[in-house]
């Protein structure tokens, strides 16, 4: 009878090392972490559920977190129940024992179900976005530059949208001057706001107030 954790990283979890520590002190032998990159398959999670046995107990830092839909969920509980697997989630305060949180109640329960779908399609997506931008980023240089026109600039544009500095922009585009991105972002129409002026090149104006 062991006690196992689980942990999906996802991008910006402010949490984990907090859920962590948690299930550490609460005797998990190991706290199981999942990559970004791993989101679709899950292949530590798959593990981890395929290993347990009769009477061991398996904390998750959500259900939302550890699983992909409502679909899923129901069939992680019967194998659950089927194996007297304890389950423990910190977030959703629910213990299948009914021992750690006993103020929680049936209305949370099924409050946890009604926004397990918009929590899960809320991660995947982040999770998603991140990875695309990381892959962006990660474009060598020769490989930017045998890019045809379009798409060369479209990623420009693509990354400045999304927050990249322009010293990341550069350093994927193979453009050496701040000038040069500020002339693909020009012809896009991209509204330019940073520094003193906003607006498009050769039409800027000082932002209001200065």
């Amino acid at each position: 009878m062991a006690k196992v954790g689980y942990i999906f990283k996802a991008d910006r979890y402010d949490g984990f090392e907090a859920d962590k520590e948690w299930m550490q002190k609460y005797g998990c032998v190991q706290v199981i972490e999942e990559l970004v990159e791993n989101e679709a398959l899950r292949p530590r999670w798959k593990q981890l559920v395929a290993n347990l046995e009769r009477g061991d107990e398996i904390v998750v830092a959500k259900f939302s977190n550890a699983l992909r839909g409502s679909r899923e969920l129901s069939a992680f509980i019967e194998l659950c129940r089927i194996k007297v697997v304890r389950i423990i989630s910190i977030h959703d305060r629910i213990d299948s024992r009914g021992k750690l949180f006993p103020e929680t109640t049936a209305a949370d329960v099924l409050d946890m179900f009604g926004a397990l779908p918009e929590e899960v399609a809320v991660l995947r997506y982040s999770s998603a976005h991140v990875m695309n931008l990381q892959q962006k980023a990660k474009v060598p240089r020769k490989t930017m530059k045998a890019m045809d026109k379009a798409d060369r600039e479209n990623t420009i544009v693509d990354m400045h949208v999304n927050g990249h500095s322009f010293e990341d922009i550069m350093a994927v585009s193979g453009y050496n001057s701040r000038s040069s991105v500020f002339s693909v972002l020009n012809r896009h129409g991209v509204k330019l706001n940073r520094g003193k002026f906003k607006g498009p090149l050769g039409k800027r104006k000082p932002k209001d107030g200065q």
